[in-house]
């Protein structure tokens, strides 16, 4: 007996370790049904999410009568790139993309600046009447005059047919604003106390103590603002009669309406081709629609994956107080 003991002795720290790993995976019948649960849940958000971005992808590269007919509901058919090639030649496509890429770079970049310093400033227990500034702020959030008094007041300012139409409103948005100043109140104080105590002043403090800290929330303003940009046309519609200053997306919104006309017009032009002839290529209302929506929402979601690792730490940080 005791030979037999002092054979396994050895052996017993690695039996235990066994046991206590499939003890420790063990798990009920339930709780793997829960996982397939949440797991099935999940994967059908995500499907839904996803599909009807493939779904309009798939269709720009399948035959177009087929896709006109809906006939394209998984995957890909007749595969051809020709809806992309005519529809870059589309007079004014290019100048307009161009535009909404200046506003969107131009006003991003200021709104973030502006929400930046109002929401530091309002932290600023020294700032002249601070609560009321905040609060004179925060209102226009809730109260809005309407359409037609909002137009007026941007004619009077001169701003009918010229670009800083596109930038100056949105410089001063309350929301990022709270984001910001939200965000401030939950660093710890004692790094503006005791640069203030080393003699730095309000602009030193901001630009040398809060803006290096402040890269999640102002990331996470920058993808607001930089997607209210890119997709506004309600501005170009009721400011602009310039062509010259047509955004993208008010090209699309045109081109939505007059998908039809327009798929004529293509046809027209390109009727001397051979391959156009073809049923597959031929363009319809559904091709010029669904190839435009790619080609303007391309750029933003190229681009928010390179912000999205700040977004929901910039949100959280401050939500929670205490």
């Amino acid at each position: 007996m005791s030979d037999n003991a002092a054979e396994l002795a050895p052996h017993e720290p690695e039996r235990r370790s066994r046991l206590d790993k499939k003890m420790k995976f063990q798990v009920s019948t339930a709780d793997k049904w829960i996982t397939v649960l949440i797991y099935t849940l999940f994967s059908l958000f995500a499907f839904v999410c996803v599909y009807p971005f493939y779904s309009i992808i798939i269709n720009t590269i399948s035959a177009n009568d087929l896709s006109a007919r809906g006939e394209i509901v998984f995957y890909p058919k007749h595969i051809h790139f020709q809806n992309y090639l005519d529809v870059f030649k589309i007079p004014g496509l290019g100048h307009a993309a161009l535009v909404s890429l200046g506003r969107t770079l131009i006003g991003t970049s200021l709104t973030v600046g502006t929400s930046a310093f109002l929401g530091f400033m309002f932290t600023q227990e020294d700032m002249w009447k601070r609560k009321f500034w905040y609060r004179f702020t925060v209102i226009t959030m809730f109260f809005n005059a309407g359409i037609i008094p909002w137009y007026l007041t941007m004619k009077s300012l001169h701003l009918t047919n010229n670009f800083l139409a596109y930038i100056l409103p949105m410089m001063v948005a309350p929301f990022y604003i709270i984001l910001v100043k939200t965000f401030v109140e939950s660093t710890p104080k004692e790094l503006q106390q005791a640069a203030s105590i080393d003699g730095a002043g309000v602009m030193t403090l901001f630009f040398k103590i809060m803006l290096p800290i402040s890269k999640p929330i102002l990331a996470t303003v920058a993808i607001f603002a930089a997607v209210d940009q890119w997709n506004s046309f309600q501005d170009t519609l009721l400011l602009v009669t310039d062509s010259n200053l047509y955004s993208l997306q008010f090209i699309l919104y045109n081109y939505i309406n007059q998908a039809s006309s327009l798929s004529t017009m293509v046809n027209l032009q390109n009727a001397g081709s051979t391959a156009m002839a073809s049923l597959a290529t031929k363009q319809t209302t559904t091709s010029i629609r669904m190839t435009v929506t790619i080609i303007v929402v391309a750029p933003i979601l190229l681009v928010y994956p390179i912000f999205q690792r700040f977004f929901v730490k910039g949100i959280m940080i401050g939500a929670v107080k205490g």
